[in-house]
């Protein structure tokens, strides 16, 4: 069973296809998927304070940080999950970013999009597959691995 799954299972709730949410609904979800692996990753690699992990973190989810992701891992989506990154990175934003561009902001989102799609699809082994290419790399450029 999926995490997502057994969330609405615990919570009920009608099952929505993912597919037919709103780009941005499938962001925000993902914003938050995306932020726990992280965590998740910085608790088992890292020895560091809880604000210093933090501070990693926000390394790792910035705006900067998932745009560069998504280039990396664009060449392996595959059809479906770059219909939900186009549609996502092309979906009205109505907030102004502060600290990144709007190509690196749209590029995030687009980004969470697909995994937040993935994780509401319940495909937790293509989001493992995903999340595992964009840590390990970035990971070993940040010097947690």
């Amino acid at each position: 069973m999926s995490a997502a799954e057994a969330l609405r299972q615990a919570f009920g709730g009608e099952c929505r296809e993912p597919s037919q949410l709103s780009p941005l609904v499938l962001a925000y979800v993902g914003d938050t998927v995306y932020d726990l692996f992280v965590r998740t990753m910085l608790v088992n690699n890292s020895d560091a304070t809880v604000h210093g992990m933090h501070v990693r973190a926000a390394e790792y989810v910035c705006a900067a940080a998932q745009a560069a992701a998504s280039e990396r891992v664009s060449p392996l989506l595959n059809e479906k999950e770059q219909a939900i990154f186009r549609r996502a990175r092309n979906a009205h934003i109505g907030t102004i970013p502060k600290n990144a561009s709007i190509g690196a902001y749209r590029a995030a989102t687009g980004l969470e999009a697909v995994v937040g799609y993935l994780y509401l699809l319940g495909e937790d082994e293509r989001l493992k597959e995903l999340m595992r290419t964009i840590l390990e790399r970035d990971a070993q450029t940040k010097g947690e691995a």
